[in-house]
């Protein structure tokens, strides 16, 4: 597990754990928490499925709700994000495939968390982990 409240982030499968076939999460925020902010994969696509509660999930130009049960698929080089809906919690299962060695991402997450890293460290891995993060107005206007 790495995080806690709000944002704790279970790491379930990593690509080397599949033979490359994906790399799999289970995110929980906490009280309309974000969980990504906008970026983009070029060579995966990524699935949200809500296993409890309700997140906002931005997929290319549309912002939508989802709850207990839905399922969000995003292809590769689609523009993304997501956070728990304002005032809720979500626990959310995310798979991307093909996979990607993530979780020492996710470590690296928790350092800067920590203030051991900084934020603009991640420019540095955006290729090493697929994670391309964008401007989208939209998505910074509504949260």
């Amino acid at each position: 597990m790495v995080g806690g409240d709000p944002v704790a982030v279970k790491l379930l499968a990593d690509s080397s754990a599949s033979g490359g076939a994906l790399s799999t999460v289970r995110v929980t925020l906490t009280d309309g928490a974000d969980g990504a902010r906008p970026h983009l994969h070029k060579g995966s696509a990524e699935m949200f499925y809500l296993l409890d509660g309700a997140a906002e999930v931005l997929s290319g130009d549309d912002i939508v709700t989802a709850e207990r049960g839905d399922l969000v698929i995003v292809p590769p080089n689609m523009p993304h994000a997501f956070a728990a809906a304002p005032g809720t919690d979500a626990d959310i299962l995310i798979v991307i495939t093909p996979g990607v060695e993530r979780f020492e991402y996710f470590r690296h997450l928790q350092r800067i968390r920590l203030g051991e890293a900084t934020v603009e460290s991640l420019l540095e891995v955006q290729e090493l982990y697929d994670n391309h993060f964008l401007q989208i107005p939209a998505w910074d206007g509504r949260r």
